[in-house]
C-alpha cells in the first residue's frame, strides 16, 4: 500500500506548477481531481455549468479559478476556454447517464447524452490542444470513459454508445496529437460511488448482479478513479498514449 501511495505522490509532484483544466457533471470525481491537483500546487481552472458547485469548490480550495459555462453553447465555450488558457493538462470528466431500455430510447436522451459525453469532450479538447500546439507545450489529456464502452449493459444503449465513441475519439486524438508531444488516454471505471452512481445502482438486485461479476467484489470509490487520472497526467506515464486504463475491479476479465 505504501509504495502505491508513494508513486501517486511523486506523480503529483511532477505536475506541480502546470496549468490544469477540469470540467464536470459528475460532481465528486471532477471536484476530487481539481482539489487533488490544487493541493499539489497545480494552477487549476474548474469548469461547470453550476455556479453553486464552483462557489463551494472555491471555498474549499481558494486557489482554483472557477469558470461557469454551459458546454452546449459552442461559441461561448470557444471564447471562454480560449481566454482562460493556455493549459498543459486537461481532464474531460463531464458525463450524463440517461438509462432507458433500447425500445424506449428517446431523441432527447440521444441528443443530450452525445452532446455532453462526446461533443463537449471533442470541442474542449480541440481548444486546449490548439493552445498547446501554438505555445509549443507538451501536454496530457485524460478523458473519463467507462467499462460500459466495452461491455453491453441492459438499459445502457445510449450511454454505452457514447463511451465507445469517446474511446475511439481518444485513440484518434492520441495518434494525431502525438507528434506534438500531447498524450491522450482514457480511464474506464466500473460503477463509481458518486451521486450519479448511487442513483443508477440503488436497486439492490441490480447492484448485486453487477458486483457478482467484479472479481474484487465491490464498486469503485472516487479516489480509485482520481489516482488513475493523476497517474495518466504525470510523467510516470510518459510513454503511455492511446490507452484505456481499466478501473473496473476485473469486471472485463470475468
Amino acid at each position: 500500500m505504501w509504495s502505491c501511495w508513494s508513486g501517486v505522490q511523486r506523480a503529483i509532484e511532477m505536475i506541480r506548477g502546470l496549468e490544469h483544466l477540469s470540467y464536470k457533471e459528475r460532481p465528486r470525481i471532477g471536484r476530487a481531481v481539481a482539489v487533488a491537483l490544487c493541493k499539489a500546487g497545480a494552477r487549476v481552472t474548474a469548469l461547470s455549468r453550476t455556479a453553486a458547485d464552483l462557489e463551494s469548490l472555491v471555498r474549499e480550495c481558494p486557489g482554483i479559478e472557477p469558470l461557469c459555462l454551459d458546454l452546449a453553447d459552442w461559441d461561448a465555450t470557444e471564447a471562454a476556454v480560449g481566454a482562460a488558457g493556455p493549459f498543459e493538462l486537461l481532464v474531460n470528466n463531464a458525463a450524463v447517464a440517461m438509462l432507458q431500455p433500447f425500445l424506449q430510447v428517446t431523441r432527447e436522451a440521444v441528443k443530450r447524452s452525445f452532446d455532453v459525453n462526446f461533443r463537449a469532450v471533442l470541442h474542449v479538447s480541440q481548444i486546449v490542444a490548439r493552445q498547446m500546439i501554438a505555445q509549443g507545450l507538451p501536454g496530457a489529456i485524460v478523458n473519463v470513459s467507462s467499462q460500459a464502452s466495452q461491455r453491453a449493459l441492459r438499459d445502457h444503449a445510449v450511454y454505452c454508445s457514447t463511451k465507445s465513441a469517446l474511446d475511439m475519439l481518444s485513440k484518434v486524438m492520441a495518434m494525431e496529437l502525438g507528434p506534438h508531444k500531447i498524450r491522450v488516454n482514457t480511464v474506464n471505471p466500473t460503477v463509481v460511488m458518486t451521486d450519479m452512481g448511487r442513483i443508477n445502482w440503488s436497486d439492490p438486485q441490480k447492484s448485486a448482479a453487477m458486483i457478482n461479476r467484479i472479481p474484487l467484489g465491490k464498486f469503485a470509490e472516487v479516489d480509485d478513479v482520481v489516482n488513475s487520472i493523476l497517474f495518466l497526467l504525470s510523467d510516470k506515464s510518459a510513454m503511455t498514449t492511446g490507452s484505456s486504463l481499466m478501473v473496473d475491479g476485473g469486471f472485463l476479465v470475468s
